[in-house]
């Protein structure tokens, strides 16, 4: 499949800000199942430095600097993205249990294995508790798979979370997710992220789009679409595999990978510095995925 992912961020400032440091992942990786085929970002007002570089992660990472005042920033980003099923479309019932996963995990001494376990620590936003180890331990029997059971994790939460938009923030801990069942796509990547890690399980925080269609007969309204998450798990000997909770599947085609890194806090699709500027700006974000 073959995706044009238009992506408009505005601010716009009560006062004059005088100069802006700021770092964007805007820009789709490439993955095993991903290729980006284009990619450019456009930013008014013009800037004075403007730079893009690999990060710890393999991410794109955009760095820019505007030394000249202004009222409005805009950032334009647009893509063009081909995307795969995963090679994990399959029988889950095939593949390493979790016993022997959590077994490998420490015994493989492959690349790949090794540096998958920093994604069994603790990171700004994911923080493993008992509680978390408690909701999950049951779908993780030692004889099933490991991919069925993350499976049937991401199953409970869809079954048991309410998608509230005004529940939390972006500084909501994983345990008051837990404790309220509400949240949205970054929470529910969170709360799943660290149920994994607490149980001996890697996993990482995946940042991108979701296709959405129109109701049968409707035309797909113009900035309809918005920025989503979900995560990979590893599964040692097999590799990473992404679910997706908010809307209870295994990540596909429609899924459009921008970033990944241990949580939200790696790749925040824009963060900065700002000189000015008065009281809190308004936030006006336009997301297009057009199937090519």
């Amino acid at each position: 499949m073959r995706y044009r992912i238009k992506h408009i961020t505005e601010y716009q400032y009560a006062g004059r800000v005088s100069h802006c440091y700021n770092m964007a992942h805007l820009m789709p990786r490439n993955s095993r199942r991903q290729q980006c085929l284009s990619s450019h970002i456009d930013i008014l007002p013009g800037t004075t430095f403007n730079v893009r570089r690999e990060d710890y992660y393999g991410n794109w990472a955009h760095h820019f600097e505007i030394h000249q005042p202004h009222k409005t920033l805009k950032i334009i980003a647009t893509s063009d993205v081909e995307t795969r099923e995963q090679l994990s479309m399959m029988d889950l019932d095939l593949g390493a249990t979790c016993s022997q996963a959590k077994e490998m995990m420490w015994s493989a001494t492959d690349t790949e294995t090794l540096l998958a376990r920093e994604f069994l620590l603790d990171s700004p936003a994911v923080k493993t508790i008992d509680a978390l180890r408690d909701y999950a331990a049951p779908f993780f029997s030692a004889e099933k798979t490991l991919l069925k059971a993350v499976l049937e994790l991401t199953q409970a939460i869809f079954r048991d979370f309410k998608y509230s938009p005004e529940s939390t923030t972006i500084a909501t801990p994983v345990e008051d997710v837990l404790a309220s069942r509400e949240g949205v796509c970054q929470d529910f990547a969170h709360l799943q992220i660290g149920c994994l890690r607490a149980l001996g399980y890697a996993a990482k925080y995946v940042s991108g789009y979701l296709e959405t269609l129109p109701p049968p007969g409707q035309e797909k309204m113009v900035g309809a679409d918005a920025s989503h998450a979900w995560l990979s798990v590893y599964a040692p000997g097999e590799g990473w595999f992404e679910f997706d909770p908010t809307n209870n599947c295994m990540a596909g085609e429609q899924h459009i990978i921008t970033a990944w890194g241990r949580d939200y806090f790696d790749v925040t699709p824009l963060c900065g510095v700002i000189f000015g500027g008065g009281e809190q700006p308004l936030l006006n974000v336009s997301v297009d995925v057009q199937r090519l």
